[in-house]
């Protein structure tokens, strides 16, 4: 079964699966990049072309999504799967997923109006142009993400089921271990399994996949994640983490943009 690793780009997904990796895929908490490659990605091309479907054509990748989870998916055992997509149609025809793939999702959010400026720099376009992205949302061939509003709140159908867990980027940042058990004690219970923590594990992990090391380990083996500049170097994926502050850097005008458009869910979110 699935649990989903659900975000809006640049949100704090690899955070995640960089603890997640680093205490549930080791002996010692230990970590390095290589070990997050036991949590993939949806959609991807290869468990498309796997089943002989065409994935540069939207409307096959959302008629097939559940058919390709059921060919990789165990129902016998947990995995995690990363995903942007936002949950559309969860209870049509052809739905992004269903209860019978997945067993929860946990869902990381972050304050919008870092997000642009984030998401700007990994996209190499202008703040206004993520702006205009993030606020009418997008479709490709490789996923559907909608609008930061609709990705956020799609996710939420699965609160109706109780399977579903919420989490703050900036409380993964600034509240790791407070943040990172409550993440623990949900996965637990979705497996029904007594939650017992390993004290000593936990704290390596912690220290480990800090973002500071996780940026100076990008610096020493660099990170397949990140992007190239049009110089043709790497443009680094671990920036400025918590330490990004939208209202020193961000134009006043779209900044207030973002808060006019996603006026009630940031509010909701304790944004506003």
């Amino acid at each position: 079964m699935i649990i989903w690793l659900a975000s809006y780009p640049k949100s704090g997904n690899t955070m995640l699966r960089t603890m997640l990796s680093s205490y549930l895929f080791t002996n010692d908490g230990s970590f390095d990049f290589n070990i997050m490659k036991k949590i993939s990605q949806f959609p991807n091309s290869f468990v498309y072309d796997k089943l002989g479907v065409n994935y540069k054509d939207l409307n096959e990748v959302i008629k097939n999504s559940i058919r390709v989870q059921e060919s990789f998916n165990k129902k016998e055992s947990v995995g995690f799967v990363k995903t942007h997509n936002m949950l559309f149609n969860f209870n049509s025809k052809h739905p992004f997923t269903n209860l019978e793939n997945t067993l929860g999702v946990i869902y990381i959010v972050r304050d919008p109006r870092n997000v642009v400026l984030s998401y700007a720099r990994h996209l190499k376009i202008s703040p206004e142009e993520t702006v205009k992205f993030m606020t009418k949302g997008k479709a490709n061939d490789m996923f559907i993400m909608g609008n930061w509003s609709e990705n956020f709140i799609s996710w939420k159908s699965f609160s109706n089921y109780n399977k579903y867990l919420l989490i703050k980027y900036e409380d993964l940042v600034s509240k790791r271990e407070e943040t990172f058990l409550k993440i623990l004690q949900f996965i637990f219970r979705l497996r029904n399994i007594n939650f017992e923590i390993d004290a000593n594990k936990l704290e390596i992990v912690l220290k480990n996949t800090s973002f500071e090391n996780l940026k100076n380990l990008e610096k020493q083996k660099g990170f397949r994640e990140s992007i190239k500049g049009d110089d043709g170097k790497q443009i680094s994926f671990f920036d400025k983490g918590i330490s990004r502050d939208w209202s020193k850097t961000l134009d006043k005008n779209l900044s207030q943009e973002i808060e006019k458009c996603f006026k009630d869910e940031m509010t909701e979110l304790g944004y506003l």
